[in-house]
C-alpha cells in the first residue's frame, strides 16, 4: 500500500542535507554577530582604552568611527568581489582579516596601532558582511529563506545588546589584568572557529558577477570622507585652527567631484560605486534625509554616553553597558515585531518614530542635568528614545525602496547601507566633539566633573532632539510619498 502520510518528515540524503544548510546558516550567522558585537563593545571600553593608553578625546573617536567609516566606504566593494570572485572566497577572506586584525587591536601597545588596526578591520567586517545575506539569498528558498532571514533578524537584534553587555562584563571582570583587551580578544577564537567551519559547512560557487570595480569612485570619496570627518574629530582638540575648515572645505569639494564622476561613469553604462540615480525614486531622497539625522543622532548618543557614565560619573564598564539595554533591548524587541502592526499604519511609523526621539532626547537631557543617574526621566527617556528609533528604522528602510525599480534596488540599498554607516561616524565625530570640548578635564570622581560631564551630555542631547525634529520632516514627506501613490500597506 503507498503511504499517504504527509506529515512525514523526510529521511536519509534529504535530512542529511538540510542539516547541512541549517549549519551553513550557523556558520553564515557567526560572521555577522562578530561583525555585529565590534560596532558596540568598543563603546563601553572607551574610557579604559583612554586611561591606559593616555589617549586623546580624538584618538578614541578615531578607534570608534575608523571601524565604522572603513565599512561604510567598503561595503559595496566588498559585495561586488564576492559577486566577482566567489562569496565563499570573500567571505573567508574577510573572516581572516578581521580576525587577525582583532588580535592586533587587543595587542595594540599605542592608540595610534590600535587605531590603524579598526581601520583594517573595519574593512575585513566590509568584504565579509555583504556574503551572508548574499548566500542566504542563493542557498535558501520558500520557507526556508524565511526562516533563515528571521534568524539573520534574530542576530542583528541582539547583536548590538550582547556587544554593551559583553563589554561591560569583560572591561570589568578585568582578565589576567588586560582591562580592555579582551573585548578584541574574544573576537580571535570566533574567528579562528569560523575561519576553520567555512570550508566544511559553506559550499564553494562560480563568480557570476558583471558588475565591474569602480576604482575611480573609491579612490575619490575616501580621502573626501577623510577630509570631512577627520577635522570634525581633531578640530576642538587643536583649538579649530584654519587648516581644519580648509580639510572641511576640500572634503565637499571631493564630494561634489564624485557625484560628477559617478554620473559620467553611469552615463558610459559603467558600474558606478554608489548610483546617484536612485534617489529619483519617490520617496529615496526623504528616505536618505530622516536616515541621515537619525543615524547621527545614534552614532553620537551611544559615544557621548559612554564617555559620561565612566568619565563622568565614574560609573564602572558593567554598569555603563547595562545602563544602554533599555535602549538596545526596546531598538531589537520593536525592529522585529514591528510588521504586527496594522499595515494601514506603517507609512506613519517613521515619522512618529522620530518624535518619539524628540522627548525620549530631552528626557536624557533632564534625567542627567543634575549630575547623576538617578532621574526617572532619564530611564523613560532611553526606553522612548529606543522605540522611537525601532519604529524609523526598520520601517523607513522598507517603504524608501517601495517605489524603487527592480533594476535599481540593489543600487538604492547600497545607498541606504552607506548613510546609515556614514551617519554614525558622523554622530561621533560632531558630538563626541561637542561633548568634549564642553566637558572640563576635571579631577576624576569630583563633583564638579560629573556636573561638567552632565552639562556635556544634557547639551548634546538637546541637539539629537532638534535633529530629530529634522527628522520628523523628512519623514512627514516619505508618508505622504507614499500615501499618495495609495500604497499605505506597501512594507510587506
Amino acid at each position: 500500500m503507498v503511504s499517504t502520510d504527509f506529515t512525514a518528515r523526510p529521511s536519509g540524503p534529504a535530512t542529511q542535507r538540510a542539516g547541512r544548510l541549517w549549519l551553513m546558516l550557523v556558520v553564515l550567522l557567526l560572521g555577522q554577530f562578530m561583525g555585529l558585537l565590534d560596532v558596540t563593545i568598543v563603546n563601553v571600553a572607551v574610557p579604559t582604552i583612554g586611561a591606559d593608553l593616555h589617549a586623546s578625546g580624538a584618538s578614541l573617536q578615531l578607534v570608534v568611527g575608523g571601524y565604522t567609516v572603513a565599512y561604510a566606504m567598503l561595503l559595496i566593494t566588498g559585495a561586488r568581489l564576492g559577486d566577482l570572485y566567489g562569496r565563499r572566497r570573500m567571505y573567508l577572506l574577510g573572516a581572516v582579516v578581521f580576525t587577525l586584525t582583532s588580535l592586533i587591536c587587543g595587542l595594540a601597545p599605542n592608540s595610534a596601532t590600535l587605531i590603524v588596526a579598526r581601520f583594517i578591520q573595519g574593512a575585513g567586517a566590509a568584504v565579509m558582511v555583504p556574503q551572508i545575506i548574499s548566500v542566504i539569498q542563493t542557498r535558501f528558498d520558500g520557507m526556508a529563506r524565511a526562516k533563515a532571514l528571521s534568524a539573520y533578524g534574530v542576530v542583528l537584534s541582539t547583536g548590538a545588546l550582547a556587544g554593551l553587555v559583553l563589554g561591560g562584563i569583560l572591561v570589568d571582570a578585568n582578565l589576567l589584568n588586560a582591562t580592555w583587551r579582551p573585548v578584541f580578544l574574544v573576537n580571535v577564537p570566533l574567528g579562528v572557529l569560523l575561519v576553520a567551519l567555512v570550508p566544511v559547512f559553506v559550499p564553494a560557487d562560480e563568480p557570476r558577477g558583471t558588475r565591474r570595480l569602480d576604482f575611480a569612485g573609491l579612490a575619490i570619496a575616501v580621502p573626501a570622507v577623510f577630509l570631512a570627518v577627520l577635522p570634525l574629530v581633531l578640530g576642538h582638540q587643536v583649538g579649530w585652527r584654519p587648516w581644519t575648515f580648509i580639510c572641511i572645505a576640500a572634503g565637499i569639494v571631493l564630494a561634489g567631484v564624485f557625484v560628477l564622476v559617478e554620473r559620467s561613469i553611469a552615463a558610459r553604462g559603467g558600474d558606478p560605486l554608489l548610483s546617484l540615480s536612485a534617489l529619483r525614486a519617490p520617496g529615496m531622497a526623504s528616505g536618505v534625509g530622516t536616515l541621515t539625522c537619525m543615524q547621527v543622532a545614534y552614532g553620537g548618543f551611544m559615544f557621548t554616553l559612554a564617555l559620561h557614565l565612566q568619565g563622568g560619573l565614574g560609573d564602572s564598564a558593567l554598569r555603563a553597558g547595562l545602563t544602554f539595554v533599555p535602549v538596545a533591548a526596546v531598538f531589537g524587541l520593536v525592529g522585529f515585531y514591528w510588521r504586527a502592526l496594522p499595515r494601514s499604519i506603517h507609512h506613519t511609523l517613521s515619522p512618529t518614530g522620530m518624535a518619539m526621539c524628540v522627548p525620549g532626547y530631552l528626557g536624557i537631557a533632564a534625567g542627567f542635568h543634575g549630575g547623576t543617574q538617578d532621574s526617572p526621566l532619564l530611564w523613560a527617556g532611553l526606553i522612548v528614545c529606543g522605540l522611537g528609533m525601532a519604529l524609523t528604522l526598520s520601517p523607513l528602510l522598507a517603504l524608501a525602496l517601495v517605489h524603487v525599480p527592480l533594476t535599481k534596488a540593489a543600487d538604492a540599498s547600497g545607498v541606504l547601507t552607506t548613510t546609515m554607516q556614514l551617519g554614525q561616524v558622523i554622530g561621533v565625530a560632531v558630538f563626541g566633539s561637542l561633548y568634549l570640548s564642553l566637558a572640563e578635564p576635571l579631577p576624576q570622581h569630583s563633583p564638579a566633573r560629573a556636573h561638567s560631564s552632565a552639562h556635556a551630555m544634557s547639551t548634546a542631547a538637546e541637539w539629537m532632539a532638534f535633529l530629530s525634529v529634522v527628522g520628523v520632516v523628512g519623514g512627514i514627506a516619505l508618508a505622504r510619498t507614499v500615501r499618495r501613490a495609495g500604497r499605505p500597506d506597501a512594507v510587506r
